[in-house]
C-alpha cells in the first residue's frame, strides 16, 4: 500500500511550489518588462532622432546624417534607392528589422519633401543592456524571495515539529500497557505554541482514563470467566450423571440431553463472547492452525444438529489450509458457520471446499432474501425466529474475528435454494493434501 504523505512533506512541498510560482512569475514579468522597455527606447529614440534631423535639415539642407558607432542614417530621393544598400531597398515608411547591414538590425523609415530618410540602429547593444539590467533586478527578488519562503518555511518546520512529536508518541501507545507520563506537556518540544499543549494535555487526561479502562476490562474479563463457567461445569456434570442412571425415564433422558447440549451452546458462547472481550490477541496463542482438521472436529461435534434429518454432509478438500491465528478464534468462526448451516437446512445437503487461501461452506437450506443478507450479521438476528438452535449471534462473533484478524466473510443466498458462506484467508498456506 502506499505510504501517506506527512504533515511535513505536504507543507515544504506547497512552499517548493508557491516559490516555483513565484519565481516563474517574477521571471516573466521582468524580462516581460525589459523587453517593452527595450521596444519603447529604440522606437521613441530613433522618432525623436528623425524629428529632429527633419527640423535642421529643413532650416540647413546640407546638415550631416547621423553617424555614430550605434546610429547611422541613408537619404534618397523617393523612388531611387539605387544608392541603398540591398537590404534596405523596396520598403516603406516605419520600423523594420535588417540583418547584416554592419551591425545594424533596426531600421525606421520617414518621408518628407520627396525625400525619405533611413536611420539605422544598433538595437543589439539595446539588447544586452536591456538584458542585463532585466536580470539584475530579477536576481535580486529572487533571492528575496527564497530567502523569505525559506525563513518561513523554518518556522512553520518549528511550529510542526510539537505536533510531529505528539503523533510519534501516539503511534508508539500499547492500548493494554498506556504510558500516562509520554504525553506530560513539560516532555514538549521547547518550541511548543500554546494549541499544543493543551493538546499534550488532553491526550496525558485521555491516556489516563484509557489506562484505567484497560483495567476494568481486564479484571471483568478475569472474573467473569470464572463466575460463568463455574455454573456451567456443574450443569455439566449434574447432565452426566443423570444420563448414567440406567432407570432414567425415555422423557427425562430427552430433556437433560436438551439441557446438556444448551449448556455446551452456552459455554462455547461465553468462550467466544470472553475472547472477543479482549481488546488484542495478547494473550491468545497463534500459531499455524490446519482449517481441515477444525471443520472436521467441528462437524463430529455437530453431527447430532442433523442426526433425524436427510441431510448429506460433504467436504471437499483441495489441498491442507494453514492460517496463522488462535486456534480458539477460528474454531469459533467454523463452528458457528456449521451451526448455522446444519441447523437451517431440513433436507438436502451441507458442503464445504477448502481452497487456498478460502474456506466455502454451502448449504441447500431455506436461504435468505436481499434484506435478511443485509441484516445478517447485526445482533440477535434469525433468519427463522421460531426455529430452534442458536441465539442469534454467531454470524455476529464471525464478523467480529473476522474484523480483528483481518480475514473476510462474504455471503450470497436465494430463499428456498440455499446460503453461501465464503471466508478468506489472505496469509493461509495451502500444502497437498495427503493421501493414503
Amino acid at each position: 500500500m502506499k505510504p501517506k504523505d506527512t504533515l511535513k512533506r505536504r507543507i515544504s512541498r506547497t512552499f517548493l511550489l508557491q516559490a516555483a510560482a513565484i519565481s516563474v512569475a517574477a521571471a516573466v514579468s521582468v524580462l516581460l518588462a525589459a523587453a517593452i522597455i527595450k521596444q519603447v527606447l529604440v522606437t521613441e529614440a530613433l522618432r525623436m532622432e528623425a524629428d529632429y534631423f527633419w527640423e535642421r535639415h529643413a532650416a540647413t539642407p546640407a546638415f550631416p546624417l547621423p553617424d555614430t558607432r550605434n546610429l547611422s542614417g541613408f537619404l534618397a530621393p523617393v523612388g531611387d534607392d539605387r544608392a541603398l544598400p540591398e537590404n534596405l531597398r523596396d520598403r516603406r515608411d516605419g520600423f523594420h528589422s535588417v540583418h547584416g547591414q554592419a551591425g545594424f538590425t533596426t531600421v525606421y523609415i520617414t518621408t518628407r519633401n520627396d525625400q525619405r530618410l533611413y536611420l539605422l540602429f544598433d538595437s543589439e547593444r539595446v539588447n544586452e543592456l536591456a538584458t542585463y539590467f532585466g536580470l539584475a533586478p530579477l536576481i535580486v527578488v529572487l533571492l528575496v524571495l527564497y530567502l523569505s519562503v525559506w525563513l518561513a518555511f523554518r518556522a512553520s518546520q518549528r511550529a510542526i515539529s510539537p505536533v510531529t512529536w505528539l503523533a510519534r508518541e501516539v503511534n508508539r501507545l500499547d492500548p493494554q500497557a498506556p504510558v500516562v507520563q509520554r504525553f506530560d506537556p513539560s516532555r514538549l518540544p521547547p518550541d511548543a505554541d500554546e494549541e499544543v499543549q493543551v493538546l499534550a494535555a488532553a491526550l496525558t487526561g485521555l491516556a489516563d482514563r484509557l489506562e484505567a479502562f484497560v483495567e476494568r476490562e481486564r479484571t471483568f474479563t478475569r472474573d467473569t470467566s470464572h463466575e460463568l463457567r463455574t455454573p456451567l461445569t456443574v450443569l455439566r456434570v449434574a447432565t452426566d450423571l443423570l444420563l448414567d442412571r440406567a432407570d432414567l425415564p425415555a422423557d427425562a433422558r430427552a430433556s437433560i440431553i436438551r439441557i446438556r447440549r444448551s449448556s455446551d451452546e452456552m459455554e462455547e458462547l461465553v468462550n467466544a463472547f470472553l475472547l472477543l472481550a479482549r481488546e488484542t490477541d495478547q494473550g491468545l496463542p497463534s500459531a499455524w492452525v490446519c482449517i481441515n482438521d477444525v471443520v472436521v472436529a467441528e462437524l463430529e461435534n455437530l453431527r447430532p444438529l442433523v442426526a433425524r434429518k436427510p441431510v448429506d454432509i460433504q467436504v471437499d478438500a483441495e489441498c491442507r489450509l494453514l492460517v496463522a491465528g488462535p486456534e480458539p478464534a477460528l474454531s469459533a468462526v467454523i463452528r458457528n458457520l456449521l451451526r448455522n448451516a446444519l441447523c437451517y437446512t431440513d433436507a438436502g445437503r451441507v458442503s464445504i471446499n477448502i481452497a487456498p487461501r478460502r474456506l466455502r461452506i454451502e448449504d441447500s437450506g431455506i436461504g435468505m432474501d436481499p434484506q435478511q443478507i443485509k441484516e445478517a450479521f447485526r445482533p440477535y438476528f434469525r433468519g427463522e425466529p421460531q426455529r430452534r438452535g442458536g441465539h442469534g449471534v454467531g454470524l455476529t462473533i464471525v464478523r467480529r474475528f473476522a474484523d480483528r484478524f483481518r480475514w473476510s466473510v462474504a455471503i450470497q443466498s436465494e430463499p428456498g435454494i440455499g446460503t453461501q458462506v465464503e471466508v478468506g484467508f489472505p496469509d493461509a498456506q495451502c500444502h497437498p493434501e495427503q493421501t493414503a
